[in-house]
């Protein structure tokens, strides 16, 4: 990072840990920044140093407290926006209520566009965030917007590990993941299989079949998310009763809600699945079986391209997908 840039880098609640590490990786300190909460359940959070004329970053994954991280993000957007910063970039790691991104009934919201226009209105220029769940969510901004793909970052670690990858079967635990599960197929050399999935009640799933061979495999169950674990619990079930040697699951944000985590914990211990990996856009306590990869040197990168104003953010996809393209042709 050059010394005589004018970023500002500023970490909210729920991104502490990883902020952290980025202020790190760019050799630049945090800048302070006040985040109260009164008694009533009302925030207050205002930076403690001169915006004035400034590049500022702010990161937060608005994860759970989902409503209190996003009040707080919106709070900051607001002093700092008011406080004459000449830019505001947001980092969201993890992107809360994407999911909310169509009218799926009569009479409900469009969340995901809601959120995005208070983002806009309370002042950000420009967001990045990582795997959103649904990719139309960029078309609710009217500034730029960024979703980079963790994924890629995984997979790579994941397949460092193998000297012969020519076994590993990249498995998609639903439909809705298959151009995913596809494209790290392409790029890898492995073979694809698919998780016939269906729905037979709210966060209940019926799994009923594999499309694919996965005998003997090691098979990747690969998605964007880990929430209550019902999907790639009942996929990692079926694709081990259909043969697998090993199942790793892949997943850039572990949300671990409801008793994910207990869940996680003891399909490991049953030997249903080997490991789990996802990466640190949301904070997570470690447990045995779970591999944290961090995406710091990624978003650091990003804020480097930013502060020179110049380059392209695709570099998440190509640098990955080109070393995992090498491995593919020197098996």
């Amino acid at each position: 990072m050059p010394k005589n840039h004018d970023i500002l880098l500023f970490s909210l609640s729920n991104s502490r840990q990883l902020a952290n590490k980025i202020a790190n990786l760019l050799k630049i300190e945090l800048s302070p920044i006040r985040i109260d909460k009164f008694a009533d359940g009302e925030f207050i959070v205002a930076p403690q140093v001169p915006v004035r004329g400034r590049r500022v970053i702010i990161i937060q994954s608005t994860s759970k407290p989902v409503n209190d991280s996003l009040m707080e993000l919106l709070i900051a957007i607001d002093s700092i926006k008011r406080a004459s910063a000449k830019a505001i970039s947001v980092v969201i790691p993890y992107y809360g209520y994407a999911r909310q991104d169509r009218k799926a009934k009569p009479r409900e919201p469009i969340t995901a566009r809601l959120v995005a226009k208070m983002i806009e209105s309370a002042g950000a220029t420009s967001v990045l965030t990582w795997d959103i769940h649904s990719l139309q969510t960029q078309g609710f901004f009217d500034i730029p917007f960024d979703s980079l793909e963790a994924v890629w970052v995984l997979m790579k670690h994941y397949f460092d590990a193998y000297k012969d990858s020519s076994n590993i079967t990249i498995v998609s635990p639903d439909y809705g993941g298959v151009k995913r599960a596809r494209e790290i197929s392409i790029a890898t050399g492995a073979t694809l299989a698919i998780v016939d999935k269906r729905r037979s009640g709210k966060n209940q799933v019926e799994i009923n079949n594999v499309l694919g061979d996965v005998q003997g495999r090691d098979c990747v169950i690969v998605d964007d998310m880990i929430d209550t674990g019902g999907t790639i619990l009942g996929a990692a079930k079926i694709v081990r009763e259909k043969g697998a040697k090993s199942i790793t699951i892949i997943a850039t944000h572990g949300l671990f809600n409801n008793n994910a985590r207990e869940r996680f914990e003891q399909a490991i211990k049953d030997k249903i699945i080997n490991k789990v990996c996802i990466a640190d856009t949301i904070e997570n306590e470690p447990f045995e079986g779970l591999e944290i990869v961090s995406i710091a040197p990624a978003i650091a990168k990003c804020i480097e391209i930013y502060s020179k104003g110049a380059g392209s953010m695709s570099f998440v996809h190509d640098e990955n997908s080109k070393f995992l393209f090498t491995k593919k042709n020197n098996k």
